[in-house]
């Protein structure tokens, strides 16, 4: 059973997640995503987004709350979390930093690591306090924090 500990825990560090990326999109930014997904066929783009422990456990609680217990299958090297018929991802609210911060060209192209070194930096330092292992290929990361979260951990409430 998991104790109240661990879960207070896991909800602080998630709060910390969130306000790092509610501090991002606090930025003037000259970029806006149109939509159109490019950014989210990896296969294509050659770019895999990576996560810390604290942005993947967001990521595994938000698709927990969609219902599902198991990341799905990529279709044609996408990322498995684009929609396939709707072209949308399926935890917009609690994407990665990476996906936050990586625009295509049409939509502005991506932030330069200068501009968004410190929100990095309390990224990693979550990381290590969470006995994270750094920064872990998507598919990697959202699967073994699916494994970590517990099970019961299933709350509604502040998803993203």
């Amino acid at each position: 059973m998991t104790g109240r500990n661990e879960l207070n825990d896991l909800e602080a560090a998630l709060s910390e997640v969130r306000a790092i990326y509610a501090a991002l999109a606090e930025r003037p930014v000259d970029r806006n995503c149109v939509g159109r997904g490019e950014c989210c066929h990896f296969k294509l783009t050659g770019l895999t987004p990576y996560l810390t422990k604290g942005e993947a456990l967001l990521v595994a609680k938000a698709l927990r709350a969609s219902g599902r217990a198991h990341l799905p299958e990529s279709v044609g090297g996408a990322c498995p979390l684009l929609h396939p018929e709707t072209k949308k991802c399926m935890v917009y609210e609690a994407r990665p930093f990476g996906c936050r911060t990586h625009f295509c060209a049409a939509a502005g192209g991506p932030y330069s690591r200068k501009e968004v070194l410190d929100l990095i930096r309390r990224l990693e330092q979550l990381d290590a306090k969470l006995s994270g292992s750094g920064a872990r290929a998507f598919i990697t990361a959202v699967r073994s924090a699916l494994d970590d979260l517990p099970s019961r951990h299933l709350s509604k409430r502040r998803i993203g």
